[in-house]
């Protein structure tokens, strides 16, 4: 049984208070909300606070406020379950709520919370190992080892971005606040992560994220697909979320992000230029999901062959570019959509 080394555990009840109290103890201490992935990572010693500041009595970090028209305000301990089931996410947030629901299984869902999942440390089969089968091995770039066993020859580190709620907050173009004793910033999403599978977080460490700002619907419509292995507990080792605004026949506005296959959440804005301003056709469609292949960089870090996450990428973008203009996603042989609009 792998059991938690000794912490000491504080729980304020105000942002201020969490704010001081890590400052206070530096790089020895942690925030932690949910505790779904901290608590399994400090078992396999991979993360190794004195301290730790929970954020879960902090009441104003639970709420959600807003409106489609008007926009929308969650705090970081929203419970994923919670953010599923909340009936503006549901009904105009839709690729929100989808990717919520597919973190993990309830359990977790019920335990884990936007912020925690919107943070989440990248993963990588070397680096996802008991501390007694790391020893045994030998460590990796990521966690006292200097070599990537991914990728021998390479200078950084290769593990993969696992939250499935960020491409889709990415795609909404959602603005995070982050408080600190500095006070506070808000990063947009899209430049809250970075290209590295160690320093993943544009995020000092005696910063705490507090709130998730979604702007207006504007006739966004939103979708989140996710493979993996299993149909739960799984983390993604691909995730694609699409927005898509039209206006009758012509696209007004597209964003297509991917998880799961680079070290950060990746904006496909070459494939997205491809239908942005023009009637919406089959054979487009088609295009747009294939200009998403070149750019995922899938390695033989997580689970199945990266070969096939790779060719997953097109077919996922475009069943759910199919999924949000209504068209079947079954095709028929010339590659079109299979019975009426």
């Amino acid at each position: 049984m792998l059991r938690l080394p000794p912490f000491t555990y504080y729980a304020p009840a105000r942002i201020e208070d969490a704010v001081k109290m890590l400052a206070d103890h530096g790089p020895e201490a942690m925030v932690v909300a949910g505790g779904t992935d901290l608590y399994p990572n400090m078992k396999r010693r991979q993360f190794q606070p004195q301290i730790v500041v929970g954020l879960r009595q902090i009441g104003e970090l639970h709420r959600i406020s807003g409106d489609a028209k008007t926009g929308v305000t969650i705090g970081a301990c929203v419970t994923l379950a919670e953010l599923s089931q909340h009936p503006v996410i549901r009904s105009s947030y839709q690729g929100l709520a989808r990717a919520a629901s597919l973190v993990a299984n309830p359990q977790i869902r019920h335990m884990g919370t936007l912020g925690g999942n919107l943070c989440v440390d990248t993963r990588c089969n070397y680096y996802d190992q008991t501390l007694f089968w790391r020893q045994a091995l030998g460590y990796c770039l990521k966690k006292d080892g200097d070599i990537c066993p991914v990728a021998p020859g390479s200078k950084r580190c290769w593990a993969v971005t696992s939250t499935d709620t960020a491409p889709v907050i990415i795609a909404l173009r959602a603005t995070l606040r982050l408080v600190s004793p500095r006070g506070e910033r808000l990063v947009a999403a899209s430049d809250f992560y970075r290209d590295d599978g160690i320093h993943y977080l544009n995020k000092e460490a005696d910063e705490i994220l507090t709130e998730i700002l979604l702007p207006p619907v504007d006739g966004l419509k939103t979708t989140y697909w996710k493979l993996r292995r299993r149909g739960s507990f799984d983390f993604p080792v691909l995730g694609v979320a699409v927005a898509l605004a039209q206006q009758g026949e012509w696209c007004r506005d597209l964003r297509i992000v991917t998880g799961g296959v680079n070290s950060r959440p990746l904006e496909m804005t070459e494939a997205e230029q491809l239908l942005i301003g023009e009637r919406i056709t089959p054979d487009l469609i088609e295009r747009v999901a294939q200009a998403v292949y070149r750019p995922v960089k899938a390695l033989d870090n997580t689970d199945f062959v990266p070969l096939y996450r790779k060719k997953m990428a097109p077919v996922f973008v475009k069943r759910a570019l199919r999924e949000l203009l209504g068209w079947p996603i079954r095709e028929t042989p010339d590659g079109h959509p299979s019975g009426t609009r």
